[in-house]
């Protein structure tokens, strides 16, 4: 009989690239994770900011990133840019400061709108999940190697775990779009 314990990790890894993708939607705040899939050229290499400048929260809405290499403004300046950020950085020749506007009522409700399509796309997700795992317990208990009770149990328990991740996804939801909402 399969193992529901690989389904559950897939459930968990849909949980997780949901919560990911969260942490870069911007709510207001400043919030450095938001840098976390840009990367700068650097020497001929495609290098995540983190590992080549350090990066600060001065203030409540804005970051603040210092280069190691003073060469190297231009290129991260360049990769803010061409990001989906929406943000213009501003750069005294030392340092790099990205400044958050406060988002504007309707800006807050097309992100809320987005993080709950982000949700659903999750359920989704875990809902084949467990389309799969049902698929492969029937075809195990067609082939004789489980039997009608054990196929009941597994899809019992395939069951629950959907349950669980998709509150777990609804809860996230709920996190985020209270943290967008919120002046």
């Amino acid at each position: 009989m399969s193992d529901i314990k690989e389904f559950e990790s897939k459930m968990i890894k849909s949980v997780d690239a949901l919560k990911e993708e969260y942490s870069t939607i911007r709510a207001g705040r400043a919030n450095p994770h938001i840098l976390d899939k840009i990367k700068v050229d650097y020497y001929g290499t495609p290098t995540s900011l983190q590992q080549v400048a350090n990066i600060s929260v001065p203030e409540a809405r804005m970051i603040q990133i210092q280069p190691w290499e003073s060469s190297l403004i231009k290129d991260i300046e360049k990769a803010i840019l061409t990001s989906d950020l929406g943000i213009t950085p501003n750069n005294d020749g030392k340092v790099i400061r990205l400044v958050f506007p406060e988002l504007t009522e309707d800006r807050r409700k097309e992100l809320a709108k987005d993080v709950k399509k982000k949700g659903d796309n999750a359920k989704v997700a875990v809902r084949n999940i467990r389309r799969d795992a049902n698929d492969i317990f029937k075809k195990q208990n067609k082939a004789g190697e489980i039997s009608d009770d054990e196929l009941k149990r597994a899809e019992d328990d395939v069951q629950k775990l959907t349950d669980k991740y998709i509150a777990a996804i609804d809860t996230a939801i709920e996190d985020k779009t209270k943290e967008i909402l919120t002046v």
